[in-house]
């Protein structure tokens, strides 16, 4: 459109480039005015088309553009622009209304993607709440009692803008004299209205511990004994009827919805009898609490050790330019993160990284991360060397005769690490440590601080090499075969590990050849399965959009052609960097025989295999890990595997192809409609 408006000699593209030229950077030279000029002799030839391609390649951003055309007077031409970049904002975060008692902070949350630096202006009302200017709007109802409830947030790019939904925030008066004991929730958006009160049974009783919360999503619910899942236990009451000995411990519920989650305070239970009323120890217990007792009797327990956050970045390499192929990393990153979630982590799980990749997702892995945070964890699988105690992790694109400079140092990594200030810090690195002849560099790392909480679970000795099973495609490495059996345990990290490398020891094929080291200065008795004690709304926040943006699929749609029918588009991620997108029809008129939809011009700088788009089935797109993320896909679908989604420069196109033939018709007609859906997944950190 604006080609057709400024390919003229009057107030045109000259002029355009006139204006925009004020700015030495977007100047263009007589060459390349002339260049625009003879554009015209060319049969769909356009001069506004190639000065917008030299405006873009130096960056030119569209505030710039539409500010240039106000200045030219083209109000159609500004009209235009500002249409489409409007259309261009898409929210994809809408705040969402919320239920929260009296006197408690609340956070709504609007997110958008579209053109460069966009700004936010949050409303209360119709007035605009004063300094509100961020994604993410933090409400203290104590503070602003007689506002009304009604909130919308503005996104705006230069003069054009678009409005989120309204959300309205309801407070409610607390009738629980348990929620006003001083107990607040530790995360916005979910409050905690009744807690569990600790309690002491006789055996054969019935155990009733309660928790309820409110909060927008509904709330749901998990408890947990001594830090571990009960099953079944998914309710906001807890019944045990008949209770023995064995319920007997700590109870806490862990309360969640789609973006928000807290804990309730840990209550214990006791079953049996109380303290003997014919000891003279218990009967001074009873009415003399400042007698101590003989040390014969138990001490009291220690403090639970719990985590602000537990966080993974898990990393498998298998498709390398240069060197030997590989299997196991991407069943191994996919057990791990499978078992992880079930510990409550958050997980970042990508596959097949180039150095650049690699470095940038461990730094959006550090955004992660904060003061008592834990575990940072981290796990690499595939090639990899040691050289002077410093371990190397290999990208996918490392040439033949790699060094340090093509390689991410793990000692570097963990430096950055310490500076988050992070409670764990645990490095499980599944590769050789093999000596890099082709690297005789020391790398200067500097001193790491001494935090007496780091953590090194090597899959393999130094100077020596890790191993693949040769078992099919859906095998575990080594490592990974035995570190599942243990890793959902209640111990020690460290002990934890101890009994993988025993497990090890026991194979045959790899004795002598392979056994896991471990190297620690852990002072504490941190695991896995500690519990999550989220400290600030506002980092928790912070962290869980920061986690939620890289895990966000695109919104399933349907798509209406001419002909009458109807295809459904829908999405299944099979890592952080690997998505699948099936098409389905859902609805043809009676006339037509036989359709089906089919993916086309996928953007090239994705890994597809062509040979493995618009399968029948989830097993034909060349995945051996189908039977998981297939369980939630309709069937009568045609699948399609994209992978490296970190490398999308763009939004992420394609076209859904329509071919159809009527009864009575040996022709197949076309339909083609573009689709765009933003940036998926990992694709919007942006780690090119």
């Amino acid at each position: 459109q604006l080609c057709e408006l400024l390919d003229n000699a009057g107030r045109g593209w000259r002029k355009l480039a006139e204006v925009a030229g004020v700015e030495k950077r977007f100047k263009c030279s007589a060459e390349e005015l002339e260049m625009c000029s003879l554009k015209v002799l060319e049969p769909h030839g356009s001069p506004t088309q190639c000065l917008l391609q030299l405006l873009a390649e130096r960056d030119c951003s569209l505030k710039y553009l539409l500010g240039c055309l106000e200045r030219m007077g083209h109000a159609q031409a500004c009209q235009v622009l500002s249409s489409a970049a409007q259309n261009m904002i898409h929210i994809t975060v809408q705040p969402e209304s919320q239920v929260v008692t009296e006197g408690t902070r609340v956070s709504l949350t609007c997110w958008a993607t579209g053109p460069p630096r966009l700004t936010y202006q949050w409303f209360c009302g119709k007035q605009e709440v004063p300094g509100a200017m961020a994604p993410e709007l933090v409400i203290d109802t104590a503070a602003c009692p007689g506002q009304p409830g009604w909130y919308i947030c503005r996104v705006n790019c230069g003069a054009t803008f678009t409005f989120s939904r309204w959300a309205h925030v309801q407070v409610e008066k607390s009738s629980s004299p348990s929620s006003a004991s001083g107990y607040c929730p530790t995360m916005t958006g979910l409050q905690i209205l009744r807690q569990p009160r600790p309690c002491h049974l006789a055996e054969g009783d019935t155990l009733v511990l309660e928790c309820r919360a409110i909060g927008n999503p509904p709330p749901q619910y998990q408890w947990f004994r001594n830090r571990r899942p009960v099953e079944g236990a998914q309710t906001p009451q807890l019944q045990v009827k008949l209770v023995t000995t064995a319920e007997r411990g700590s109870y806490s519920c862990h309360v969640f919805n789609l973006f928000h989650e807290v804990w309730s305070r840990e209550v214990d239970v006791e079953i049996g009898e109380g303290p003997r009323q014919d000891s003279p120890w218990g009967v001074l217990a009873l009415f003399c609490p400042s007698v101590k007792t003989p040390a014969l009797f138990p001490a009291p327990p220690s403090p639970i050790l719990a985590a602000t956050d537990k966080v993974a970045l898990l990393m498998g390499n298998m498709h390398y330019q240069h060197h030997k192929q590989l299997k196991a990393p991407m069943v191994d990153v996919h057990t791990l993160s499978t078992l992880l979630r079930q510990l409550d982590f958050k997980v970042v799980s990508l596959l097949d990284l180039c150095k650049t990749e690699m470095q940038m997702a461990v730094n959006e892995f550090l955004l992660l991360l904060d003061k008592g945070v834990y575990a940072g964890l981290l796990y690499y699988a595939g090639h990899g060397y040691e050289n002077f105690g410093n371990s190397f992790m290999v990208p996918i694109d490392a040439p033949s005769s790699y060094t340090s400079a093509h390689c991410l140092c793990v000692q570097q990594v963990l430096q950055s690490m310490q500076q988050r200030r992070t409670a764990l810090n645990i490095f499980l690195l599944d590769m050789c440590r093999k000596r890099n002849l082709n690297d005789d560099i020391i790398p200067q790392v500097g001193a790491l601080q001494v935090t007496a909480n780091i953590v090194f679970g090597y899959a393999t000795c130094a100077d020596a090499e890790a191993y693949e099973l040769n078992q099919g495609e859906l095998s575990n490495g080594i490592f990974i075969t035995f570190l599942k059996r243990w890793l959902l345990e209640d111990e020690k990290i460290t002990v934890l590990l101890d009994k993988v490398a025993e497990d090890m020891g026991t194979l045959e094929i790899t004795r002598g050849r392979q056994a896991l080291e471990l190297r620690s200065n852990l002072s504490e008795r941190r695991a896995l399965t500690d519990p999550i004690r989220p400290p600030s709304q506002d980092e928790s926040s912070a962290r869980n959009l920061q986690w939620a943006k890289a895990h966000v699929l695109p919104e399933s749609r349907h798509l209406h052609f001419d002909c009458g029918v109807t295809v459904q588009l829908g999405f299944a991620a099979e890592f952080s960097n690997i998505m699948i997108i099936y098409t389905r029809v859902v609805a043809a008129p009676e006339d037509i025989a036989k359709c089906e939809a089919k993916l086309t011009d996928i953007p090239q700088e994705l890994d597809v295999d062509l040979k493995c788009t618009n399968k029948e089935s989830p097993e034909e797109v060349g995945s051996p890990l189908a039977p998981a993320w297939s369980l939630g896909c309709p069937s009568c679908c045609l699948y399609s595997r994209l992978c490296g989604l970190q490398k999308l420069r763009q939004e992420l196109e394609f076209t859904v192809c329509l071919q159809y033939r009527y009864q009575g018709m040996d022709d197949f007609l076309e339909e083609r409609q573009t689709v765009s859906v933003g940036k998926p997944l990992i694709a919007k950190l942006n780690l090119r």
